[in-house]
């Protein structure tokens, strides 16, 4: 049994094809779950303590401490009294040690939580890692051991999707189509596609995956159009995701295989206007332009998938920074609180798309702290990834030539009202087509997969 894998930046899904009909693997109640993960702190027992070589040594100079000490004070204390005060100090410096070593990938991985369950287990814990879409680092300049980590994710998000499909198919699942960006999101350049691909490929095998393949997510797209359309035609497919923005044109419909011509792809998507709006809408409660605090600072807090800058955030110290912003900074530094503002960021975005205002609660900052924003506040957020979307646009139809007969919309971020005016007013000859902004690409790829 073969299947197709959207592994997204922002949600990931999976569907097969059985007896000609696109059938969803469900996650739960849902199609699909949000790629974030969350390792919680894993504990050790006090009762695997026990007393070796060096610990014994570190007791007894411990109990000859005490005694001196309580020689020079005149007091006769019992040799057992000694002992067991000694030994609760031992155990406690262990304990601490154990604690500040790292615990092996394997262990994390084992007590990892997938999806929004991740988030709720993060917030309800209020200790642990929390890792929001991974895929957006795939093609970044990895540590050995960051990679190894970031692979050991992957794998096992692999692995949910295929045990789960494979019990929900009732067959085992051992081969899968994956979709790919036509450009990961990348700090090394064209290296970055080439590792990205490798991490996901050793990923998959792990996983259980006798073997994968890739397709590109517009290409994917523009598969499932083509299972829709009676009608041969020449169509662009916009493909518009939280991670990356992918084109591609192609011949669909009819009773021919589809024709993919070209693709386009710039590592842009939804996730850079959270940013923006986190930046221009919410950092500024925070003193961003208002206090001394570098402007950085406060790109580290609202970048919640890097996790480098998530720990340089945390390390600064705003003792001194004036009233309010010290305070409500240090409370940001809490535990889970750059994820549950970036959680509010997203329901503000997505509100905004339909609605004229929307009101933010950040009582976890601190008591009766709200934002009120508009619409227009959303517009000018989102205006750079604007730009760089009409600049493609722009490029595809100067390399075309000409108005396609169709232009299909998918991908989480096709719902926005504003992006579906720039696609239409890039190609104004050409019917608009709404796709399924969701499932777009994962029924493409199980399509793909059949085949």
């Amino acid at each position: 049994m073969k299947i197709g894998i959207d592994f997204g930046t922002s949600n990931s899904a999976a569907a097969a094809v059985i007896e000609g009909q696109v059938v969803p693997i469900r996650f739960g109640e849902a199609e699909q779950f949000r790629t974030t993960v969350y390792f919680p702190e894993v504990m050790r027992d006090p009762n695997d303590f026990e007393l070796t070589p060096a610990l014994e040594h570190e007791l007894h100079r411990l109990i000859d401490a005490a005694s001196r000490e309580a020689r020079a004070a005149g007091q006769d204390r019992a040799p057992d009294a000694l002992r067991r005060e000694a030994l609760r100090v031992v155990r406690r410096q262990w304990m601490e040690e154990q604690m500040r070593q790292p615990l092996s990938s394997t262990t994390l991985l084992q007590n990892a939580v997938y999806g929004d369950e991740a988030l709720e287990a993060y917030f309800e814990e209020n200790e642990g890692n929390l890792v929001q879409s991974p895929k957006s680092m795939l093609g970044y300049n990895l540590h050995p051991r960051a990679r190894q980590t970031i692979t050991g994710i992957a794998t096992h998000i692999l692995e949910h999707i295929r045990l789960t499909a494979s019990r929900q198919l009732d067959a085992p699942v051992r081969t899968a189509t994956l979709g790919r960006p036509v450009q990961f999101r990348s700090s090394i350049g064209a290296a970055g596609n080439d590792q990205a691909l490798e991490i996901l490929h050793t990923a998959a095998i792990a996983a259980g995956f006798d073997s994968v393949d890739f397709l590109e997510e517009p290409a994917a797209a523009a598969m499932h159009y083509h299972a829709e359309s009676a009608d041969e035609h020449d169509a662009l497919v916009v493909d518009i995701g939280g991670g990356t923005t992918d084109i591609a044109h192609a011949r669909v419909g009819g009773t021919r295989a589809p024709t993919i011509h070209r693709a386009w792809g710039i590592a842009r998507g939804g996730t850079d206007i959270d940013l923006a709006l986190s930046l221009s809408g919410y950092m500024p409660l925070f003193g961003r332009g208002i206090s001394r605090v570098p402007a950085h600072h406060y790109v580290e807090a609202a970048m919640v998938q890097d996790m480098p800058r998530q720990r340089e955030f945390r390390q600064h110290s705003y003792r001194d920074v004036d009233a309010p912003w010290g305070k409500r900074l240090q409370a940001l530094q809490d535990t889970g609180n750059t994820a549950r503002l970036y959680r509010e960021v997203e329901r503000c975005k997505i509100a905004l798309s339909s609605a004229p205002t929307h009101d933010s609660v950040l009582d976890f900052i601190e008591r009766d702290l709200a934002l009120h924003t508009s619409a227009e506040q959303l517009g000018a957020a989102a205006a750079g990834y604007i730009g760089e979307l009409t600049q493609l646009l722009a490029q595809v139809r100067e390399d075309i030539g000409r108005d396609p007969a169709a232009v299909f919309l998918t991908g989480g971020m096709s719902r926005a009202g504003y992006l579906q005016q720039a696609v239409a007013a890039a190609f104004p000859q050409a019917r608009l087509v709404r796709g399924n902004p969701s499932f777009g690409v994962v029924h493409g790829l199980a399509w793909a997969a059949s085949h």
